[in-house]
């Protein structure tokens, strides 16, 4: 009787599994992304706080994390202290750069956001959240990070803070920095 069981299981947990990694009915993919692992990332430009501008292709051959975040987020303002100690103080001399991406806020916010969450890496101003709307269905919550690989492809994906996720993630950055070096 229990071997009947598990062949009863089995077939639901492979469907619900090709539920999850499949695309909704608007042709989305969970967690609110519509990009997934493997694809290739286009080149757009980005308004850093500083007033520089800067484009994706200016960090081609280096590991890209896109850190989707804004000033009113409490999961972002969690999740910042993290990656400015364990990924940007951690890679930011290897080929690495960290973008953090505040969604829809002007300037003078941005610029008091860096300050008041004591982050060193650059922040990008995102008006009208297009370019979150290239990786996430516009409606979609912050609080997410992208991994984009010296060739240009989305290695990894995440959404809100939780350290066991957020430790994966490094762990990818630092097997991606060990390629070809």
């Amino acid at each position: 009787m229990q071997k009947n069981k598990v062949y009863l299981v089995l077939p639901l947990l492979v469907f619900l599994l090709n539920i999850l990694n499949s695309k909704n009915d608007n042709g989305k993919y969970d967690r609110g992304y519509i990009v997934r692992v493997g694809d290739y990332v286009e080149d757009f430009p980005m308004l850093l706080s500083s007033n520089e501008v800067v484009t994706l292709n200016s960090f081609k051959g280096k590991v890209i994390v896109l850190q989707f975040t804004a000033s009113w987020c409490s999961v972002c303002r969690k999740e910042m202290p993290y990656l400015e100690k364990y990924a940007w103080q951690r890679f930011k001399d290897d080929d690495f750069m960290l973008i953090g991406i505040d969604r829809d806020e002007p300037l003078d916010t941005v610029i008091k956001f860096k300050k008041d969450m004591k982050i060193t890496y650059p922040l990008s101003l995102d008006p009208g959240a297009k370019i979150f709307s290239k990786f996430a269905e516009k409606d979609a919550g912050v609080t997410r990070n992208i991994v984009i690989n010296k060739n240009g492809r989305i290695v990894f994906l995440t959404r809100l803070f939780e350290e066991k996720e957020f430790n994966k993630m490094i762990h990818v950055i630092e097997e991606l920095l060990k390629e070809d070096s």
